[in-house]
């Protein structure tokens, strides 16, 4: 076991650790979420993570997005998702996707990997991911995050419930805005899920919503 794996073992066993180096996750969104979320696989060591966003880093972002500083302003978020994973551990294998996921090139992209993350802001790319997931026959950890609100669930194949969280004719909702503890707290309950899944373990949020309430404090499960 590489010493910088060390400190996993115990949450984790090392047959589990060995099976992370071996598993490719999709990581869809390189943003508020996204950057954590890539923080976070990183460090447990995943093996393979693909980053797909076709944004750039703008001033706005400063209040929330891991990757987001005054040097990435104006670059790729996959780019710059790809320079951050060489820094933080350079035996992952990061490969950038700099466009958006789009419903003609989602299945070909997600194709070959063992779980996708969403780390996206609209509901129309959010089903498109799904959707993918679903032809890939692999789960999808979900997360959003609205002000002091979050959610997170995993989503298994045929399942439907991302057309179920997003329908399509539901109303558009306002930005509210968002705040790093909120995306903090959302990524690394994605993450949690996401890594007990790479190990083959299950989780108590198929079929669940986690629904957070930063400001109050309230943490509620919804089963459906």
């Amino acid at each position: 076991m590489q010493e910088r794996y060390i400190r996993n073992l115990g949450p984790l066993t090392e047959k589990e650790c060995l099976l992370l180096r071996k598993r490719r996750v999709f990581l869809a969104g390189c943003g508020g979420l996204g950057g954590y979320l890539l923080e976070h696989l990183l460090r447990a060591g995943v093996g393979k993570i693909t980053v797909c966003d076709g944004d750039r880093f703008v001033p706005s972002n400063l209040n929330r997005q891991l990757l987001a500083d005054e040097t990435s302003l104006g670059r790729s978020k996959a780019e710059t998702a790809c320079t951050r994973a060489a820094r933080v551990n350079p035996e992952v294998m990061v490969e950038a996707f700099p466009f958006f996921l789009t419903a003609e090139n989602a299945s070909e992209q997600i194709a070959g990997h063992d779980l996708a993350l969403d780390a996206l802001d609209s509901p129309a790319a959010r089903r498109i991911l799904a959707r993918a997931c679903c032809q890939a026959g692999i789960p999808l950890v979900h997360g959003a995050i609205r002000g002091w609100y979050a959610q997170a669930t995993v989503i298994l194949p045929g399942s439907g419930l991302m057309e179920q969280l997003y329908p399509t004719d539901a109303p558009a909702h306002a930005d509210q805005g968002s705040l790093s503890p909120t995306v903090g707290l959302c990524a690394a309950i994605q993450a949690g899920e996401a890594i007990k899944l790479l190990c083959g373990r299950s989780s108590p949020l198929v079929g669940q919503l986690l629904w957070i309430d930063l400001l109050e404090q309230e943490y509620q499960i919804v089963p459906f």
